[in-house]
């Protein structure tokens, strides 16, 4: 965000606690000194609002990146980015664009409870006009962010809270961009895929290379943009391994899991060597906040192992 403020006036930042404070978790810590009030400015406790403002000032050629303090709290900006944002371009036969970036911290995993532990992505997913990142490594944040800011759609960018303080790499300070809607293989295998995005990525990871050790190659996949889903690299990769297992915090029904898998079924059927498996969180509305509930919600390692497992041995 500073290194496109640099470089591009219209760029500004705008949420609640963002500016004297830095944010709750730092994002912006520095900012005011550095580009004054203008350009970092401290909103009410009203997402709506700094969801309208920004979008107003999108269609009027500023580039704003708006963050909502917790993704449980984004919910009043629904009609901001999905009944107006998402149609601006299409409503004016492209007379108007709305170059605005929504960031908020979402997931669980940190003694949140009900209120701060909650998975967004699906709902603005569904939404077309919209394009929806879920950036899990830093490297992968920083690239993921700057063509959100430069591209001339809206953008809703989430970011796991848990990441913040637990993920770490390396992030060159020199210029660099990742297309939206282009996954990446994290590691590449041949006996079975598992798609997946942001915490969960970390999880899949490790799973992998235990199963490595008992002579399972694992592929894989992070999507980081769910919509648009890269579809290339999720049929290549179905076709190559023939077995798929898709992985994500949020509850099942309905979530981003079902599309892929539906994905792969009309495209890559054929190529099928067992049943596309999905892991999500339960049908539960919310993450409770007790700590041992909260590990029964929450997927990890040692359950992504499992599930691979039984897909390798179909």
């Amino acid at each position: 965000m500073r290194e496109e403020m640099r470089r591009d006036e219209r760029v500004f930042v705008m949420g609640e606690d963002i500016a004297a404070r830095g944010g709750v978790f730092l994002a912006t810590d520095g900012f005011l000194d550095e580009f004054g009030e203008e350009r970092v400015i401290d909103t009410p406790l009203a997402e709506s609002s700094i969801a309208g403002i920004a979008l107003g000032a999108a269609m009027n050629g500023m580039r704003p990146i708006a963050e909502i303090e917790f993704a449980d709290f984004i919910w009043p900006t629904i009609n901001q980015i999905v009944g107006e944002a998402a149609r601006v371009r299409y409503g004016t036969a492209g007379q108007l664009n709305v170059p605005m970036v929504l960031r908020a911290p979402q997931g669980g995993g940190v003694r949140g409870g009900l209120y701060h532990s909650q998975s967004a992505e699906a709902f603005f997913a569904h939404t077309p006009g919209l394009k929806v990142v879920t950036a899990a490594t830093p490297y992968d944040a920083k690239g993921l962010l700057k063509s959100a800011i430069r591209d001339d759609d809206p953008t809703v960018f989430l970011e796991h809270k848990r990441t913040y303080r637990l993920v770490r790499g390396e992030v060159p300070e020199e210029e660099y961009t990742i297309p939206l809607g282009m996954a990446d293989v994290k590691i590449e295998g041949d006996d079975l895929t598992v798609i997946t995005y942001g915490l969960m990525l970390h999880h899949c990871v490790e799973a992998a290379q235990i199963l490595s050790e008992e002579g399972i190659s694992v592929e894989v996949v992070d999507l980081r943009t769910i919509r648009p889903l890269d579809e290339e690299t999720i049929l290549a990769s179905a076709r190559k391994t023939g077995k798929v297992l898709v992985v994500h915090e949020d509850t099942k029904l309905l979530g981003v899991g079902g599309e892929v898998s539906a994905i792969i079924s009309e495209h890559a059927f054929e190529h099928l060597d067992g049943p596309v498996m999905r892991l999500a969180g339960p049908e539960v509305p919310a993450m409770p906040f007790s700590p041992p509930l909260e590990a029964m919600f929450l997927l990890d390692t040692e359950r992504i192992v499992a599930a691979m497992r039984k897909l390798a041995a179909y």
